[in-house]
């Protein structure tokens, strides 16, 4: 019996990502070829500065790539209009928001933007929507609550909440987080999981919590000094990906445990 072939939903073919001015091109990695299939939580991780935060902006149209194609749905990402790029693709980044005396409905409500009529007018639909994804993060509770009252946690949460009233295939957050403690950190990774599999959608995350990740991720994109890879984390702890993160002089990882260790 052949198993039946996930459907892949973001694909890169010979990627390279960067910067460029007049004078010159500045490449942070190339050949990067990554496969994300519907229903994964994907994590990327890697050093500080190593280009994570690139990446995801390149994927998300924010900047341009350097060389190679990034193919969305099998439809190459530059042939996308901002109306149906904004209904594939939504994007949780760790910016301050521009407005918090909104409540937490209205900022799930902005997730509905693409598809509302031109008087931003709510169909019973996007009600509905809204109100599910309150659901599925639990915070109804919170709805009348504005965002200048919630805890980074709380904010975190409604956060996500609106990039899932935007029903898209594919959520992207930029170090999701970010200023929590250790057990909002795991929580919020937990969470991420439970709505990957539920909503089938592909999350993929930028995290400096790589334990973490190895512990809830269906796959992980890791970037080192010059070359992505990406696998299962099984396969890469197997192949010591982990273990060219960080310099050898200080961390250690070790592969029985899955885990950082500093040396003495």
């Amino acid at each position: 019996m052949t198993l039946s072939k996930k459907h892949i939903v973001l694909k890169t073919e010979n990627l390279s990502i960067g910067y460029t001015s007049k004078k010159e091109t500045n490449t942070i990695a190339s050949h990067i070829n990554i496969e994300l299939c519907k229903g994964e939580l994907v994590g990327l991780v890697g050093a500080n500065g190593i280009g994570k935060s690139t990446l995801l902006r390149t994927l998300t149209d924010v900047q341009p790539e350097l060389e190679g194609d990034i193919l969305l749905n099998n439809k190459p990402l530059k042939t996308y209009s901002n109306i149906q790029l904004a209904k594939a693709l939504s994007l949780v980044l760790t910016e301050t928001l521009s407005s918090k005396n909104l409540t937490v409905f209205e900022l799930v409500a902005l997730g509905r933007q693409p598809y509302t009529n031109w008087l931003g007018s709510f169909s019973n639909t996007d009600i509905k929507i809204i109100h599910k994804s309150l659901q599925l993060i639990n915070i109804e509770a919170l709805k009348d609550k504005k965002c200048f009252e919630l805890s980074d946690g709380q904010l975190q949460k409604a956060m996500i909440a609106r990039a899932l009233a935007q029903d898209t295939d594919v959520i992207i957050l930029d170090e999701p987080t970010t200023h929590l403690d250790m057990y909002h950190k795991a929580y919020i990774l937990k969470l991420l999981q439970k709505l990957a599999k539920e909503t089938n959608k592909t999350i993929l995350f930028s995290s400096h919590e790589i334990e973490l990740a190895i512990q809830l991720c269906d796959k992980m994109v890791v970037m080192t000094q010059g070359q992505v890879t990406s696998d299962i984390p099984c396969n890469l702890i197997t192949n010591g990906t982990f273990e060219r993160l960080f310099p050898k002089d200080l961390i250690a990882f070790d592969k029985k445990t899955g885990s950082f260790k500093v040396k003495k």
